[in-house]
């Protein structure tokens, strides 16, 4: 099996290796290098490497990290991937590309009017609650439908579903859920696999997978 010199090389070429094995297009695949937590730099070998779509968890974290980062790299898309609070939909439209854990009315609602009034819709995946989790956040599957409709009727652009499947158990079937919902639900975007199962997620359909640990290391 090939080998590469670097963490980021390796990702790249498990990513083309599942979508060989599934005969898909590696282009299709989103590489997000989840940074959160690694100071700007440990960042800097990735995006000297080309890497240029990161994924942070907390606004404040990003706010603080990335202004300065981006303004040595512009091109560099920003994915907001971790829960966010509704008091922060301001500052997260303002400064993230994509927004990856849509999952209440509450939060649907504070996103559109930060939309409105800073005129910039930024696309984002709903996370769907496929194991049942009640302390992940996510929105019940039942109600899916009637929640994209909500986010539909308030202009939020809709990047597709996204999920956490739970710890410890295999997440093939998860991953196929979501990618069933997606699609009963027109959507083609699917945000799924972590440094565990990312392989496994692109052979499943994922679009955009959330990458540390492969990357980065365990955090200290």
């Amino acid at each position: 099996m090939e080998k590469a010199d670097t963490p980021l090389e390796q990702v790249r070429l498990d990513i083309a290796r599942a979508c060989k094995a599934s005969r898909r297009d590696p282009a299709d695949v989103t590489l997000i290098a989840v940074s959160k937590t690694h100071p700007s730099e440990r960042i800097e070998p990735l995006l000297a490497q080309g890497q240029r779509v990161f994924g942070e968890n907390r606004v404040q974290e990003a706010q603080a990290k990335w202004s300065a980062l981006r303004e040595a790299h512009p091109a560099v898309e920003l994915h907001l991937i971790g829960q966010l609070q509704s008091n922060k939909a301001e500052d997260a439209v303002a400064l993230f590309d994509c927004i990856h854990s849509l999952d209440r009315p509450s939060l649907v609602k504070a996103l559109a009017k930060a939309m409105d009034r800073q005129d910039r819709r930024v696309p984002c995946f709903v996370q769907v609650d496929v194991g049942e989790e009640e302390q992940k956040g996510g929105v019940a599957v039942a109600e899916l439908p009637g929640f994209l409709a909500k986010a539909r009727d308030a202009d939020i652009p809709l990047a597709g579903l996204m999920c956490l499947p739970p710890m410890g158990i295999e997440p093939a079937p998860f991953f196929a859920l979501l990618a069933k919902l997606a699609d009963d639900n027109g959507l083609d975007g699917l945000s799924m696999g972590m440094s565990a199962d990312y392989e496994t997620a692109v052979m499943l359909g994922a679009t955009h997978v959330r990458v540390g640990t492969a990357l980065f290391g365990e955090r200290g």
